[in-house]
């Protein structure tokens, strides 16, 4: 029998009611989602995005009711968990773009919007925002901040009971057995911890900045290492590189696993120096400030103390994928780009807000580099195995995070050449890519109202497939997915 007969024989298709049924419920989670702006437009007096609002929340409703009262399945695979996380994130933005419609923006434009917002990306193809109203602010940050979190956990959190299927939600592959005993718990101390770090940054940039919806939205887009800033110059209408600090501060607050804060809650500091990608965001993190305060000194002739606090502020934007800058990123030397494309990459850590490839992938290659390097002179029957954070590897896992690199390094250079071929410079088209998969928002100027239509969307695919991690993508389109043997019961 060949290995694609075997394959076959044991692999099932997506139950339709499954997905169907959790479609609903967190269509559902999205129309109470949708709630906060349309209460900020009614208070703003801006009807024309409440209308639209109450039209999304409508459909919303009446679509998940039915949907969400299917049969609950004993258990959920992978290929569904996986499909219902990416029609999230796909059905979302197409929802959302419809109210930022009512800024007078185009439909492509606000489709980009919601896919930069939702995706945590950060991106944007508005020649300016200063102009718009609160309403459409508030709304992108929202859409960062739940996005950041994931429609899907606060599904769990909020709606659905105590079900094993729900787990596969959350995260489809491994589902973290260990964290907490059920998944609804864990979500919701996930949600808990999120709420606190929003809050604790919200005083601390409305102390800085001044202004009470200025810090909101801030603190909203910062806490998702997502991006957005009510002003057309990002940080640098701040008022100090102070007020800049802790906004990055509160990003970097993002960028740290979230079940870590947990941990050191009930077991101290000393489980935050223990914690292994948090060690490595620190080197990371500081390794590029200290590589990008050298190249604005003597590529740029910015004095230490300006480059100094520019590049730590640049690094910490980009290692945790947040977007931020006080300075522009079209202005840059090659070489500070070139230091900034590889931090973007790698990202922040895995159960994080951040984007890119995670640094415990990136620990992950270079132990497997460390073994196979440590096998070229050890005798035959020597057994070498990869071990990282006092524990052992396992294949699933190695296999896991060796294709979510290769997927999203094939999708960068697919994304790369579309634009060199469109005409742009290498190095730029290749930080533009980067930045839209990895997530990050950071732009060297490619990005705006007169990119072409297709360039747009090939970057709305880069900021889905970062967020989803390529896989789900891949998942939803299979046609093994679909159509093949289908199990008889849920």
């Amino acid at each position: 029998m060949a290995l694609d007969e075997r394959i076959t024989a044991v692999s099932y298709t997506a139950r339709i009611g499954v997905v169907a049924k959790y479609s609903g419920q967190i269509g559902l989670m999205l129309a109470l989602l949708t709630v906060p702006p349309l209460i900020v437009s009614l208070a703003y007096g801006e009807y024309v995005f409440s209308v639209r609002y109450l039209a999304v929340i409508a459909i919303l409703v009446a679509a998940g009711l039915p949907l969400a009262r299917l049969p609950s399945p004993a258990r959920i695979r992978i290929n569904e968990g996986l499909v219902v996380t990416a029609l999230a994130f796909l059905l979302a933005p197409l929802l959302m773009s419809y109210p930022l419609i009512g800024a007078g923006i185009s439909l492509q434009d606000a489709l980009f919007e919601a896919v930069s917002g939702i995706t945590t990306t950060g991106l944007s193809t508005l020649a300016g925002v200063e102009d718009q109203t609160r309403t459409f602010l508030f709304s992108r940050a929202w859409m960062q901040w739940y996005g950041g979190l994931g429609i899907v956990v606060l599904s769990v959190a909020l709606l659905m009971g105590h079900h094993a299927s729900a787990r596969r939600l959350i995260d489809p592959e491994t589902a973290a057995p260990d964290l907490v005993s059920t998944t609804q718990t864990h979500a919701r101390r996930v949600l808990l911890i999120y709420l606190v770090l929003t809050a604790i940054g919200f005083v601390a940039i409305w102390a800085f900045a001044g202004d009470g919806f200025s810090a909101l939205t801030l603190v909203l887009s910062a806490v998702s290492t997502g991006g957005f800033a009510p002003f057309d110059d990002s940080l640098s209408s701040l008022d100090s590189w102070p007020a800049s600090l802790v906004v990055m501060l509160i990003a970097f607050s993002g960028a740290i696993t979230i079940p870590a804060y947990y941990r050191a809650r009930h077991h101290g500091c000393q489980s935050l120096v223990a914690d292994l990608e948090l060690r490595a965001l620190l080197v990371m993190s500081i390794g590029v400030t200290l590589l990008l305060t050298a190249s604005l000194v003597w590529g740029m002739g910015l004095s230490w103390g300006e480059a100094g606090i520019q590049g730590l502020l640049l690094g910490l934007s980009a290692q945790s994928t947040t977007g931020f800058s006080s300075l522009a990123v079209s202005e840059l030397d090659v070489v500070s780009k070139l230091v900034l494309i590889p931090s973007m990459m790698v990202g922040g850590s895995i159960g994080s807000t951040a984007g890119g490839l995670k640094l415990l992938r990136l620990l992950i290659l270079l132990r497997l580099l460390q073994v196979w390097l440590r096998r070229t002179g050890a005798p035959r029957h020597a057994v070498i195995e990869p071990w990282l954070g006092g524990r052992r590897l396992e294949s699933d896992e190695l296999l896991r995070a060796l294709l979510v690199i290769m997927l999203f390094v094939v999708v960068v250079m697919a994304s790369w050449m579309l634009f060199v071929a469109f005409g742009y410079d290498a190095l730029d088209a290749l930080f533009e890519v980067v930045s839209a998969t990895a997530t990050v928002g950071l732009s060297t100027g490619i990005t705006g109202p007169e990119l072409h239509p297709f360039l747009k969307g090939v970057l709305c695919l880069d900021m889905l497939a970062g967020r989803l991690e390529v896989l789900a993508l891949l998942v939803l389109l299979y046609p093994g997915t679909w159509f093949g043997k289908r199990a008889k019961s849920l």
